[in-house]
């Protein structure tokens, strides 16, 4: 997602967001352990992506 988009979502929707992208994560660490992972570099994609949320969301609450 990109910053633009991440503005104009509500704080519900950024929770959210939150959320799925955390499954996602977990989901992908299981894979690399497992040994099922063929695309390593969305790890952290997500990690970014979690931040960028996050980010977002304090900038909502304050």
């Amino acid at each position: 997602m990109k910053p633009e988009q991440l503005c104009d979502k509500t704080v519900e929707e950024l929770d959210a967001a939150v959320a799925e992208l955390n499954q996602e994560l977990f989901n992908l660490k299981f894979q690399l352990h497992t040994g099922h992972l063929e695309n390593t570099s969305r790890i952290p994609q997500v990690r970014k992506e979690i931040a960028r949320v996050k980010t977002a969301l304090q900038t909502k609450h304050s």
